[in-house]
């Protein structure tokens, strides 16, 4: 009986073993939230200041401490470390502000992260200013890209699309009044079109018109006809489209510089630089353009070709240059991107402040997109594997980067969001003529239809 006792205890064990391992791979934040978070927790805190000391984060005590310690305890004086503040766990892992001590600089702890990361058993540690002297914490449970959940409080607004989920389990936010313009490159399969596919979706909730230009004869773009304001699918039509922009950005300009044409008793806050210190019912709506596959833009075969080619060139930066005031943001996507396409390649890029690189064939490729930025970002861009697809780095011109994952979206349920958002689209009268042909939605009958029958006497 015994014997049998100890074998239900062992395979008790070896069962819980067993399902606690299955969990952490198949179902990382439920093993998180009930295993992986306690055993943190406690080595956290059973370690927090032999793990400071080791990582060179402490700092030797000031004359009255030292004296203080001997009078009082009469032990060994030593190194003090940054003052812990509250341990907040979070469904995928920790946050924990520390106070530096007098010597130390918040990168001081942004070297040391890794370290940390072994030291507290989790997958990744990130540093964040908070203000001076305080920084924070954010401790990654488990990876966080590998299967996409975006967080239930995005922090959503005008302009302001939560778009990828960063590796630091926080929404990465795209955000058209900070960052205007945006260069999105990626290899073919790489979740190019998976990002553009979810920025619209997110813009197309909100007042605002979207413009498509997309020369592989919209075949990424149609579906999102219903609501797009104008949608050009060659070259030609691009050449058309482009122009209309540029007059309605001039025409917003002559808006703005009426509005600053005032009196000298206006107050201040009615003299603005730009459509968004309109009035409410003067302002004009916001403009994203999309440029899918922009090569095909540059691409030129004759000299006719090459004539449009700088033409539109001209006008695109133009928009980039100038768009931001009138409220009009460009979104450029492409497979490369760089200096090889032509004449204004290199300083239309210049103008396109955010960067998303996707996995790419070849590092030059990514030194197109982040070189220029952020160079500790190339490396990490051609590290993305072909299994990840919608991984990708975002870099900004202060030179910070980080990994992002776009969510998955089937095109046919964003396609239905445009199609149920098409009453959004603002009327813009200069883009009328470039409006994409939609056709009827079929309608279903609702029962038999009944058969007419002559009267008879």
């Amino acid at each position: 009986m015994t014997d049998l006792v100890t074998w239900v205890e062992l395979g008790d064990s070896l069962a819980a073993i067993g399902g606690a391992a299955y969990a952490r791979h198949a179902h990382p934040a439920a093993y998180w939230s009930t295993v992986g978070l306690p055993l943190s927790v406690v080595r956290l805190l059973a370690s927090y200041s032999s793990t400071m000391d080791a990582c060179g984060l402490t700092v030797e005590p000031s004359r009255w401490r030292a004296l203080a310690v001997r009078a009082t305890t009469r032990r060994e004086v030593r190194p003090v470390p940054p003052r812990r503040g509250v341990i907040r766990p979070t469904t995928t892992g920790l946050r924990m502000r520390l106070r530096l001590v007098p010597g130390q600089e918040p990168a001081d702890v942004a070297a040391s992260a890794e370290r940390l990361q072994h030291a507290w058993g989790v997958h990744a540690v990130h540093v964040r200013d908070v203000k001076p002297g305080v920084v924070e914490l954010r401790l990654v449970g488990f990876d966080v890209l590998r299967k996409v959940r975006m967080p239930r409080r995005l922090d959503g607004g005008s302009l302001r699309i939560p778009v990828a989920l960063r590796e630091d389990a926080t929404a990465f936010v795209r955000d058209y009044r900070a960052v205007p313009h945006e260069l999105v490159l990626g290899a073919t399969l790489s979740g190019k079109s998976m990002y553009l596919r979810n920025l619209l979706t997110g813009l197309a909730a909100q007042p605002v018109a979207l413009v498509g230009i997309d020369c592989k004869r919209g075949v990424e773009l149609a579906p999102f006809a219903p609501r797009l304001s104008a949608l050009a699918t060659d070259p030609d039509q691009a050449a058309e489209l482009l122009p209309a922009l540029v007059k309605e950005m001039e025409d917003r300009y002559d808006l703005i510089k009426a509005r600053q044409g005032v009196a000298p008793g206006t107050p201040e806050e009615l003299i603005t630089s730009d459509v968004w210190g309109l009035p409410e019912d003067e302002r004009p709506a916001p403009i994203v353009l999309f440029i899918d596959e922009v090569a095909e833009l540059f691409l030129v075969a004759t000299r006719k070709e090459e004539e449009r080619r700088d033409e539109m060139v001209t006008q695109l930066i133009r928009l980039a240059q100038l768009g931001r005031a009138a409220g009009i943001y460009l979104e450029v996507c492409g497979q490369r991107f760089g200096s090889e396409l032509g004449k204004g390649a290199t300083m239309l890029r210049a103008q396109l402040t955010g960067r998303v690189c996707h996995r790419v064939n070849d590092d030059a490729s990514a030194k197109m997109a982040l070189g220029d930025i952020a160079p500790e970002a190339v490396g990490a861009a051609c590290a993305i594997a072909a299994e990840l697809p919608g991984l990708a780095v975002v870099g900004d011109s202060s030179g910070g980067w980080s990994r992002i994952r776009t969510p998955y979206l089937s095109l046919a349920d964003a396609a239905a969001t445009c199609r149920a958002t098409a009453d959004l689209a603002p009327d813009v009268p200069a883009l009328h003529r470039f409006r994409p042909y939609v056709p009827p939605m079929p309608v279903e009958a609702s029962g038999p239809v009944a058969t007419a029958r002559p009267v008879t006497e």
